[in-house]
């Protein structure tokens, strides 16, 4: 009860005292002339917003990137897609064979054929494992990358703040176009991957 009671007191003196201050500005610019309350709006605008949805379809990093990921993920699957059919012959020649095989013979290739499974399995998820991997790596990557050039992009030019914006995830919901710098963040990013690429 003693923190609560303690907890209430302080809130009812920050109230007053954040009530005593707002009396007192309001008493100051009330002494003041209309033309010294108007405020002027800053020359340029100090947050600003990159549309990521366009950001990642106009880089050229990203577009490498993601070709560079797909021949991967493909060639991954063709290779688990491969031994899993030569999995699937050598489990059909054995049922065609079953019967005509001695007891002890039939067991020792079913248990092949149940590792064999059993290995398949494991590089399969092990393989998914590593792609998913790889691909957060080179996600964390890009992340770093854009951001990096945001920070140095927004000293340059005197913003506060750049934002982002997509329709996957709209954490902005309006941005006024002329806070839109998209297309001269993409511009300025593929001249700098073009001169790393060379």
């Amino acid at each position: 009860m003693k923190t609560s009671a303690s907890v209430l007191t302080k809130l009812t003196l920050g109230l007053a005292i954040a009530g005593s201050i707002a009396a007192c500005s309001q008493n100051k610019t009330a002494d003041k002339p209309a033309a010294a309350t108007t405020t002027a709006t800053p020359d340029k605008e100090t947050i600003v917003y990159v549309n990521s949805d366009t950001l990642l379809n106009k880089y050229e990093y990203f577009k490498d990137l993601s070709k560079r990921l797909e021949d991967k993920g493909k060639a991954s699957q063709t290779d688990i897609q491969n031994r899993a059919q030569a999995w699937q012959r050598e489990v059909a020649d054995y049922q065609k064979n079953a019967a005509t095989m001695p007891a002890d013979q039939r067991q020792a290739t079913e248990q092949r054929l149940t590792r064999k499974k059993q290995e398949l399995d494991g590089y399969s998820q092990n393989a998914g494992a590593e792609f998913q991997n790889e691909q957060a790596s080179e996600n964390a990557k890009l992340y770093d990358k854009i951001a990096d050039f945001a920070k140095i992009y927004a000293k340059e030019k005197g913003y506060k703040m750049v934002l982002t914006y997509s329709k996957a995830n709209p954490t902005v919901l309006f941005g006024d176009p002329s806070l839109d710098v998209t297309l001269d963040v993409v511009k300025r990013l593929n001249e700098a991957y073009a001169k790393d690429k060379k």
